[in-house]
């Protein structure tokens, strides 16, 4: 079983719909070849873990490598794992950046999506995300 870590900038700004779009086809597609994952937005920047068998790893990196929405695509790790981290999810997600108001701030919702993750560098990625894009 693989994890891989990587991080992406869109190519624009996108809309509350064609995010939920994404959303609603990577779970559709990261279920139906055993992949799980949290993506996390954080204004035109992406992070996303993916974890499964590795051919369905880079099965799914490599369409979204394809997608003409994103570019300067970044592996930050590839691990061979034991264990799932993100148990059932087939695509856990938090759209960042959003804020205003009595809104729960960006770090403080990954701060709950990554509370069971007990991989100290896996935490360090979502969380250091978090607090760079709660600052912007």
């Amino acid at each position: 079983m693989q994890r891989l870590i990587y991080i992406s900038s869109t190519r624009s700004p996108l809309t509350t719909a064609e995010l939920d779009a994404i959303l609603i086809a990577s779970r559709r597609n990261n279920a139906a070849v055993g992949v799980t994952g949290l993506l996390v937005a954080g204004g035109r920047r992406f992070l996303q873990a993916l974890e499964g068998p590795e051919a369905a790893v880079e099965t799914v990196f490599n369409r979204i490598k394809a997608d003409p929405r994103h570019h300067a695509v970044v592996i930050l790790s590839r691990t061979t794992i034991d264990t799932p981290t993100f148990g059932q999810w087939a695509m856990g997600f938090n759209r960042g950046g959003t804020g205003g108001g009595d809104a729960i701030t960006l770090p403080e919702t990954v701060a709950t999506l990554v509370e069971p993750i007990t991989d100290p560098t896996v935490r360090g990625y979502f969380e250091g995300f978090a607090q760079v894009h709660a600052a912007a």
